[in-house]
């Protein structure tokens, strides 16, 4: 069994490394640049991972696990309503999207992976409906328009003079619900969302 060091140096090194493919791409990022992020040798890196390709799998796991999670947090358990899981998600979503979002621009294996991933948790949640399109349908155009906004982040952050994946979650999240019909989602569920959007702001304004 790992020693608890390795585990807290393992996570540290992926940290680093979402966030060093984050910025430079796959191709651009080097072991030796993690390592110098993670503050820790390349040595190290590479005791844990193996390779540079290691280190991707392991970030593509972790952004599945972490899609996952708050997939099943938010609809299986019902938390999508609490503003308190709503600041968590804010607090530790940004490497996971900014990762993603490099992913999805240099139309990585990895990028393919999580948006599948993606379509598939999303079409458990959207029944079929009189009227409607077919779930699978509704579920992958409504995974790209999630995406969509990770890639185009730079032109939304620009027109709305504000960081759309570190500082504009509630203002999104209004006005997705704004465009998106109460239909693709379980009864009640867009005011809960509203009402936990509404209680986070007061909540950080304190």
């Amino acid at each position: 069994m790992p020693h608890s060091d390795d585990l807290t140096a393992r996570a540290r090194i992926r940290d680093a490394a979402l966030a060093e493919f984050g910025a430079q791409g796959i191709a651009g990022a080097t072991i030796r640049g993690i390592a110098k992020r993670a503050g820790v040798s390349p040595a190290l890196v590479q005791h844990h991972f193996g390779t540079k390709e290691g280190l991707r799998a392991a970030c593509d796991d972790h952004v599945l696990a972490y899609y996952r999670g708050t997939t099943e947090a938010a609809f299986d358990r019902g938390e999508i309503g609490d503003s308190s899981f709503l600041s968590t998600v804010y607090a530790s979503s940004q490497p996971v999207l900014d990762y993603l979002a490099r992913a999805l621009v240099d139309g990585t294996p990895a990028a393919a992976t999580v948006f599948d991933e993606m379509v598939n948790l999303t079409e458990r949640y959207f029944a079929d409906r009189p009227g409607l399109a077919d779930a699978r349908t509704r579920a992958i155009v409504y995974t790209s328009m999630r995406l969509g906004g990770l890639v185009l982040h730079q032109h939304m952050t620009r027109l709305l003079e504000v960081d759309t994946i570190t500082d504009a979650g509630p203002r999104l999240g209004r006005a997705t619900l704004d465009i998106v019909s109460p239909d693709l989602l379980p009864d009640g569920l867009t005011d809960q969302i509203r009402q936990a959007l509404d209680n986070y702001e007061k909540e950080e304004e304190r």
